[in-house]
């Protein structure tokens, strides 16, 4: 037999292509393909030098990268391994990746795999977060690529406007030539991948961006496999919060605290001290009107502390102690004095203005916060040494500090606790315990659930109220039926006041320009007619193009917004506009004020208590309503404001559509204050402020020899007007009390009845006993309450009108009046007390001595 070598079996297997293939798919093939995708094996490639790759050896590296998805490695490893391929094959000197991301609102890319060369490790080109490299989109031609969203190849950089040279400096390097390309995710760059510098030639080549092209499906696999379980991960994450904290909050959804102290629980577990303070940072950035009034008129000087990086000043609303030595307690002390222990060192202001975590070794021995020296509490525990953090927002506002006292070993905090906090402040936890801590503003979830939950109650209480002007009640005004056959909305304005100049009831004989006016003869229809006929007298109508639908479709509403309660009702609501009315143009107060200022003050005097529920802001708080979950203060006076701007924001209920953005904008402002400035709380909170204020503008007018001089210089003090206004409103709240004595003995009956009626819902709903004024049982003590209450509320605010302008003097003559006839009955009634108690006296003698005639006598008389 013939010797078989190797060359004749070559020869045989050319000859034979047939046999051959069958014969290595039947025998070879399919242990091939198994030990290619051998999690196991490496690439047999040599890649110690440079060479065209062969068919198999290309085979062999998209192997090697299937492997590497087939072992679901993370996703560094895998685009690194694809980068060191490409190196070899494309003959790059390096390559590096450059991840896209957001950070504070603005685009960029950073280094993540970077000089990655065909024999490097992952070791060496893995970018730590601290020492990255980002470029703006607007920077180099990394920024470039990302931008035009394409492949770019530049054959020399230092042609090229893009090229930016400070990496080249920073590393030492030089960059001759730069074949880039973006990864993308549908529409959206996720990474770009940058080769750098041909080895083989003076640039990248056709071949190459082939090259790059087709090995480019595996980075775009990989990187979208990671970018989706990325987004997945935070929605994950951000799932797993909310529904933690949702748990929580509706646990104990006012415990801000509570949730607080679960938030900081695993942070107290790791830092091992002996106590941690929190203190809230008021969120507020722009004032209330009667916190800049006394700055604007110069009673107080403005803020001149220290203010936190976004420009707010800081005060400590709430400092929550935590007290974990001995039996652990929580203190919770709101609107905490500047002198409190865990302020008064000046720490949590440094902290809250700087932005910085402190360490303070030694607390007694600081030179430049002052902490308190002696022992804090019966214990004698004393404060040795502090860490103090900011808590900030995904806004980056400081929305507290956490301020930790003495670890337990006794050693002063060190850099690991520092770094704790550091990551505590980057984790979610932290993330839920900002959002919860922003308090006062209308941004994080927690509020915001809370806020929109509320929200719902309150407005579907409203729909179900059945507030809006329907179509077959304007017609008890606007007959347009009856009169022309069509609806008002089919009407031109013409056809419109021609029925109103008919239907509206005479100014002068409904008295609506006197401040005696009395609702009792009139419907709550004929209030409807007069409220309109007010807007009329003010001249605004024609003025600001108010559609006559829409002004009747309005004060309408607003007649059944009024709930049927026994005083905060629709009259009472339309008596507060007709002062207000009156005060403007019999008072001659019109004259400091624009006729759309006029038009906004009326507006708010007619919305001011709509949908009143009959009880005050603090039966709200008592009872939990809805209301005062969302308003923090003012409760019912922001309710009434918001109710009023719900429905001027209704097409066919906005008399003030066709004003500009500007005298939008001035109207609306008015409505804030002047509503706002009807919470007698805060009325007798600013008293003296308010009071002295206004007491000085009266007094300022009496140093003018001339009206007309006086009146010019009001009409551009805008302080000065907003003041007035707010007096006036609380002057028209309270004008009842003002009225002739047959009308304010009514009056006084009905706020009464309402009283009693909160006062049996805080007997039987609270289980509390009511205060005097609210309970029935003290029914007897009326007339000395009014009493009190003309003297220590009412006396200041019209004995001020009438000295500020004479033709308001009415009021304070009939508030005067009142006071008399309502003391007379105080001392009636004292002196029936005065005389039982006598007889009763008298009754005991004539027991103890067995009868005295004098004492008989006595009896017989009282009875």
């Amino acid at each position: 037999m013939a010797a078989v070598n190797q060359d004749v079996v070559e020869k045989f297997l050319d000859s034979n292509p047939a046999f051959a293939k069958e014969y290595y798919d039947s025998h070879f093939r399919a242990q091939v393909i198994s030990n290619m995708l051998s999690t196991s094996k490496n690439t047999n490639v040599d890649t110690t030098n440079y060479h065209n790759l062969s068919s198999t050896e290309e085979s062999e590296m998209v192997f090697d990268m299937v492997r590497d998805l087939q072992e679901n490695l993370q996703m560094e490893k895998a685009v690194f391994n694809l980068m060191r391929h490409l190196c070899f094959v494309m003959r790059a000197d390096r390559m590096s990746l450059f991840m896209y991301r957001q950070r504070n609102g603005t685009a960029e890319l950073a280094t993540r795999i970077f000089n990655v060369s065909k024999d490097a490790t992952l070791e060496d080109c893995l970018v730590p977060p601290d020492s990255e490299i980002v470029y703006p989109l607007d920077t180099g031609i990394v920024g470039h690529v990302a931008s035009v969203k394409k492949m770019v190849n530049v054959p020399d950089v230092t042609q090229n406007q893009h090229f930016s040279d400070f990496v080249d400096t920073l590393t030492e390097y030089q960059t001759k030539s730069v074949l880039g390309t973006p990864i993308m995710n549908g529409k959206d760059v996720v990474a770009v991948l940058m080769a750098v510098n041909k080895i083989d030639g003076p640039s990248f080549n056709a071949n190459d961006e082939e090259v790059l092209q087709k090995f480019l499906n595996f980075a775009n696999l990989v990187l979208r496999v990671f970018h989706l379980s990325y987004l997945h991960n935070c929605e994950t994450r951000k799932g797993q919060v909310l529904l933690w904290s949702a748990s929580k909050v509706f646990e104990e959804l006012t415990d801000i605290e509570r949730q607080f102290h679960k938030a900081l629980y695993t942070v107290r577990a790791f830092l091992n001290c002996d106590r941690y303070s929190v203190g809230l940072l008021d969120m507020t950035k722009t004032k209330e009107f009667f916190d800049l009034w006394p700055v604007l008129m110069g009673e107080v000087p403005p803020y001149a502390g220290p203010r936190t990086p976004d420009g707010r000043e800081i005060i400590f609303y709430k400092v929550i102690d935590y007290i974990l030595h001995g039996k652990e307690d929580i203190k919770v002390i709101p609107s905490p004095p500047a002198d409190h222990w865990a302020l008064v060192s000046g720490l949590p202001t440094y902290v809250a203005e700087n932005g910085l975590i402190c360490n303070i070794m030694n607390a007694a021995e600081d030179e430049y916060f002052q902490f308190q020296k002696e022992p804090l509490d019966v214990t004698g525990w004393t404060i040795k040494n502090v860490l103090s953090m900011p808590i900030v927002n995904k806004k980056e506002e400081i929305v507290g500090v956490a301020t930790f006292y003495n670890r337990k070993d006794g050693k002063p905090f060190d850099e690991m606790d520092e770094t704790l906090m550091e990551v505590f402040v980057e984790s979610d936890l932290a993330d839920m315990m900002q959002g919860m801590s922003h308090i006062n503003c209308n941004h994080d979830t927690y509020e915001k659930m809370n806020k929109l939950e509320n929200r719902k109650d309150i407005f579907q209480d409203m729909v179900l109220y059945h507030v809006k002007c329907r179509k077959d009640e304007i017609q008890n005004i606007l007959n347009t039926r009856e009169v022309y056959g069509k609806e008002p909305d089919e009407c031109d304005e013409e056809e419109l006041e021609a029925i109103l100049a008919e239907t509206l009831i005479d100014s002068e004989q409904s008295e609506i320009f006197e401040f005696h006016f009395c609702d009792f003869e009139h419907s709550e229809m004929d209030l409807v007619k007069c409220g309109i006929s007010m807007y009329y007298e003010l001249g605004v109508v024609d003025k600001f193009h108010i559609p006559r639908e829409a002004l009747v479709r309005f004060v309408y509403s607003l007649s059944k917004g009024y709930r049927r309660i026994t005083y905060h009702n629709w009259r009472h609501g339309f008596n507060v506009g007709q002062t207000m009315f009156t005060l403007l143009m019999t008072g001659d107060l019109k004259r400091y004020y624009t006729d759309l200022e006029a038009m906004a003050m009326l507006t708010a005097g007619l919305c001011h208590d709509i949908d009143h529920r009959g009880t005050n802001n603090l039966y709200q708080m008592k009872s939990g309503n809805p209301l005062a979950k969302l308003h923090g203060s003012s409760i019912l006076e922001r309710h009434h404001l918001e109710f009023g701007k719900t429905l001027l924001r209704d097409d066919g209920l906005n008399i003030y559509q066709n004003l500009n953005r500007r005298q939008h904008e001035l109207v609306i402002h008015l409505m804030d204050i002047a509503i706002i400035a009807t919470d007698l709380a805060l009325y007798f909170k600013t008293l003296l402020g308010c009071q002295a204020m206004f007491q000085k503008i009266v007094d300022q007018s009496k140093t003018y020899e001339s009206w007309d001089d006086w009146t010019k210089y009001m009409m551009l003090e805008t302080t000065r007007k907003e003041i007035v206004m707010a007096m006036m409103m609380t002057a028209c709240d309270l004008s009842a009390i003002a009225k002739p004595w047959e009308i304010q003995s009514k009056v006084a009956l009905s706020v009464a009845a309402e009283f009693w009626e909160q006062g049996d819902l805080e007997r039987t709903v609270l289980e509390q006993q009511p205060i005097p004024m609210m309970d029935r049982n003290k029914a007897a003590d009326l007339p000395k309450l009014q009493c009190g209450f003309i003297d220590f509320v009412c006396a200041f605010v019209y004995k001020e009108f009438s000295r500020f302008h004479v033709e308001i003097t009415p009021m304070l003559e009939r508030l005067l009046n009142n006071r008399k006839e309502w003391n007379a009955l105080k001392e009636e009634h004292e002196a029936k007390l005065a005389m039982l108690e006598e007889a009763k006296k008298a009754k005991e003698e004539a027991a103890t001595s067995g009868g005295a005639p004098a004492s008989q006598s006595k009896t017989c008389v009282l009875s």
